[in-house]
């Protein structure tokens, strides 16, 4: 992907389900990023029907709001802030969780990359340095990276990571079917199946007692793969 960064459109999605006490703090910080960047950027907070004032505090930081009148999960929403990068002509696209457990530094790091390099679907990977990161969530994130090896035949070390980035290329032609977080899986599959060209880099992740309280634990691992499994059953015998 070889383009300047001057006037370069960027949507950074957000998605988010019950999220008021940080999202307003993580969108700053975003916005604070970029203020000195050559890129033409807009927040998007994809609000998954969350029940508290989560798309309020959004507005009020400076973000577009799109809402689900249902909950979807964080594959669905996904997959509703990439649509509308695409829709709306953006060149690049970046997804961070709302939680604040990334820094918008790495956010900014991998637009760079991915306009450097030769990538469609850049993946901010925490365990190439993985010195943040429990012992316990490394097992976990390892273990699901063989699953999705194994499965779909892509290689990450991190194939759960919520920081990723996208080319025009990938916004045109990448989709996925699952809402949850076995999307995180799906995605790279697809991603193969488009001869999309993935990559990975270096991130940090930024632990709090918050953040520790959202996403996704080890137990859910089972459920993930059980589904992945019958995704990949279903169109081998289908």
């Amino acid at each position: 992907m070889d383009k300047s960064k001057r006037g370069l459109k960027v949507c950074i999605i957000i998605p988010a389900y019950n999220e008021a006490a940080v999202i307003e703090k993580v969108i700053k910080s975003v916005f604070k990023e970029f203020s000195k960047s050559h890129y033409a950027i807009t927040v998007l907070v994809v609000n998954d029907s969350s029940k508290d004032d989560t798309a309020v505090k959004a507005k009020k930081a400076g973000a577009t709001v799109v809402s689900h009148i249902l909950n979807t999960g964080v594959g669905g929403a996904t997959a509703t802030g990439l649509k509308y990068a695409k829709n709306n002509g953006f060149d690049v696209a970046a997804t961070m969780d709302a939680d604040g457990q990334h820094d918008p530094k790495d956010v900014h790091a991998g637009i760079d990359t991915i306009i450097q390099r030769n990538v469609d679907l850049l993946i901010g990977s925490r365990l190439i340095s993985s010195t943040d990161m429990s012992k316990l969530k490394i097992i976990g994130n390892k273990g699901l990276g063989l699953v999705t090896y194994l499965l779909f035949g892509v290689n990450s070390t991190d194939s759960q990571s919520g920081l990723r980035v996208f080319s025009q290329k990938s916004l045109n032609k990448l989709y996925w079917e699952t809402d949850g977080y076995e999307f995180c899986s799906e995605m790279l599959w697809r991603a193969k199946q488009q001869r999309l060209i993935i990559g990975e880099y270096p991130i940090r992740t930024i632990y709090t007692n918050y953040s520790r309280q959202k996403g996704q634990n080890n137990w859910n691992a089972i459920n993930i793969v059980k589904t992945l499994l019958k995704r990949r059953v279903l169109e081998l015998f289908g």
